[in-house]
């Protein structure tokens, strides 16, 4: 876990991020094209437009290569949303997950955010119980049809002060 890092997103990581998006949703979630084509979207008007003083994006990199990605986006003056948020299936269990979650919040709160919101699924059983363990709160869920498959679509949010972010 020492020799994984978190660096800054780079515009060069549009084709990775996509990729490996695409591939790990498709085979563990029978995802179609739709959820590339949304991620790639996502990546290309983050780097064309982020502002770097309230929005962010890590890279978590080991030796071997990129391990996955979280992002830190403006949603409102006061909301920041958690986005593309992902890890690759052989950097799971260490904790990654967790450190990343965390810089993400650390650096929402910092950049003087009141908190969060996220989307997901249901299905995302192992990052859900990351967000309840660190005082995420479920807001909504309902049934949607998405990227070609019947999902319970969730709404996740968090208010700094709330829970013991420190």
């Amino acid at each position: 876990m020492d020799r994984i890092r978190l660096r800054p997103f780079d515009r060069r990581d549009i084709e990775w991020l996509t990729e490996r998006h695409a591939a790990l949703y498709a085979q563990d979630e029978g995802f179609n094209d739709e959820f590339r084509v949304l991620v790639r979207t996502i990546l290309i008007e983050f780097a064309d437009w982020n502002d770097p003083s309230c929005e962010r994006g890590w890279i978590a990199e080991g030796p071997e290569g990129p391990l996955g990605s979280v992002f830190c986006v403006r949603q409102d003056a006061d909301i920041a949303k958690l986005r593309l948020f992902l890890l690759v299936p052989e950097a799971r269990g260490l904790g990654l997950g967790r450190r990343m979650l965390r810089t993400c919040m650390e650096f929402a709160r910092d950049a003087g955010y009141v908190g969060m919101t996220l989307w997901t699924h249901e299905s995302h059983r192992a990052a859900c119980a990351l967000y309840r363990s660190e005082g995420w709160t479920l807001v909504s869920s309902a049934p949607v049809q998405s990227f070609g498959q019947d999902l319970i679509e969730q709404h996740w949010s968090y208010r700094f002060g709330d829970a013991g972010l420190s």
